[in-house]
């Protein structure tokens, strides 16, 4: 690690942790049981990048916390649920106070989830695709240190070019840091070698394009 980089904090259990893990009481459980562990479920990967596009202009922990309230609304963030929305659920989610009421947010992820439809008919998943994007180490370099990279912005690109909306470069990164495409877990932290050693026992799922 350089000197500006993230270290471990150690908590009330006595384990180091990244330091954000730390900030909030919701905090140390998605952090040692989600965070950076790789993902190939299709409903998972939809509701997280629905979820980092609400938390544009806003913290994780505002939209961890209404995480339950969000998959009520949403349909449990299923795609083909999700996508069938129509104007009458758009109002009736601006009327959620449980949820971040942002007409444009709302309706990108719901516009989302029929780009989502038309993704999977071409590349077979949604998880087969994102996994193609997987950053090199080599261009992440001490990925600790950045919010961005080259596979990030090719993804966001990419998504934007088949018709999503709230997936910028910054988003796609933090998305590979939740979904495990990047281990962000600072040197030390106690989960670190738990996400390596899951990440090499995983096997990405391969696009099979129609």
């Amino acid at each position: 690690m350089t000197s500006s980089s993230p270290r471990p904090e150690v908590g009330e259990d006595g384990d180091p942790r990244c330091p954000w893990a730390l900030s909030a009481p919701d905090f140390p459980a998605y952090h040692d049981a989600e965070w950076g562990f790789p993902v190939d479920d299709d409903r998972r990967l939809f509701e997280k990048i629905s979820l980092e596009g609400f938390q544009a202009g806003l913290s994780w922990r505002t939209i961890l916390t209404k995480r339950p309230a969000f998959r009520a609304g949403f349909a449990n963030f299923e795609p083909e649920a999700v996508a069938a929305f129509g104007p009458a659920d758009v109002e009736r989610l601006l009327a959620d106070a449980g949820i971040v009421r942002h007409r444009g947010k709302i309706e990108a992820v719901i516009g989302n989830a029929a780009a989502y439809l038309e993704l999977v008919e071409r590349e077979g998943s949604l998880a087969a695709y994102l996994w193609r994007f997987e950053p090199t180490l080599a261009e992440l370099g001490e990925p600790q240190t950045i919010t961005t990279c080259p596979s990030s912005i090719a993804l966001s690109k990419d998504l934007k070019r088949r018709g999503w909306r709230f997936v910028g470069p910054t988003t796609m990164f933090a998305l590979m840091e939740s979904m495990g495409l990047i281990n962000n877990h600072v040197p030390g932290c106690v989960v670190r070698e738990r996400a390596l050693a899951a990440r090499a026992a995983f096997t990405p799922p391969v696009p099979t394009s129609r």
